[in-house]
């Protein structure tokens, strides 16, 4: 059976593709689901995807993640960023590796955006790829993990 990664997704993420694309670019949510379950695959790798605009039912996916023994967690809290001290606390809570990721360069964007409650919880944050951050964000993952490519 083969380990299970979450990746989870914040608010507004639902419109990708359609919301600011000068900032976010054209690719949809369902794109971004797309290659992470291929980058995944290339690790052995499992993936539960997830998109919510409610804060709790975000920190309730890092329980059932603790309770499903995932390997590890990649998260675009998006606009819980800068104000989430539950899921900060839901990451030390479950001590599950946890991998953050913005589409955007958050540091070179608005200065409220630049603090991040989540870094201080996340073993890695990558920022500013666009979607292909999500892949670099599952490559990085299982590295921390010791997943390896498969052939």
């Amino acid at each position: 059976m083969a380990k299970t990664i979450y990746v989870l997704n914040g608010p507004n993420l639902n419109a990708l593709g359609t919301r600011e694309p000068e900032k976010y670019g054209h690719s949809t949510l369902a794109d971004v689901e797309t290659l992470c379950r291929e980058t995944a695959k290339r690790f052995g790798l499992a993936v539960e995807f997830r998109q919510t605009n409610r804060e709790g039912e975000i920190v309730d996916w890092f329980h059932e993640a603790k309770a499903d023994k995932a390997a590890g967690i990649v998260i675009n809290p998006a606009g819980y960023t800068t104000t989430s001290v539950a899921i900060l606390d839901a990451i030390f809570a479950v001590q599950i590796p946890t991998v953050e990721v913005h589409i955007t360069n958050i540091h070179q964007r608005e200065e409220y955006r630049h603090h991040s409650y989540i870094s201080k919880g996340a073993k890695a944050v990558i920022c500013g790829f666009g979607v292909t951050g999500y892949a670099l964000a599952i490559e990085g993952l299982a590295s921390l993990i010791g997943a390896k490519a498969k052939s």
